[in-house]
């Protein structure tokens, strides 16, 4: 699983021309699901999001999580973050899981994020969507899960 995490002002999504979600301070999270990932690796993604520490404290340091920091969540499932591109000049999508499960996982992912309190909307699976970022810092990880294939 990998996910790439930005601290945002706000953040929201748009799927022809409506806007379907709209989050200000918070995360917007891009979700790569990969042929390998298990339940027990979007649970440990999932603490490790709910977890994190890069909100800024009252002294300017990156100490607290987003439940501490008042923020929210918008969720987007993006397959193209499994592409391999170690070879040619066409990226590979061979590693990302099947649609059907992807969107099962990613769910299941986003519904694990919402029983820490926190406020989860979510992008539109599958669909071509226009995302609207004003990122905050900028603060942006690259998480990879490590529990990949275990359960």
């Amino acid at each position: 699983m990998k996910v790439v995490l930005q601290r945002v002002k706000k953040a929201s999504v748009s799927v022809e021309d409506k806007k379907i979600a709209e989050i200000a301070k918070g995360f917007l999270i891009f979700v790569g699901i990969d042929k390998r990932d298990t339940i027990r690796s979007i649970e440990d993604m999932a603490k490790k999001i709910g977890k994190i520490r890069v909100f800024e404290d009252k002294g300017g340091k990156m100490n607290l999580d987003i439940g501490e920091a008042g923020g929210k969540i918008l969720s987007v499932s993006q397959f193209t973050l499994n592409a391999r591109t170690d070879k040619g000049n066409r990226p590979g999508f061979g590693d990302a899981q099947e649609p059907e499960k992807a969107k099962d996982l990613w769910l299941k992912f986003n519904d694990l994020l919402s029983t820490q309190g926190i406020n989860v909307e979510e992008g539109a699976f599958g669909e071509h969507m226009d995302i609207e970022i004003l990122n905050d810092g900028p603060v942006t990880f690259v998480l990879e899960n490590n529990t990949l294939g275990e359960e």
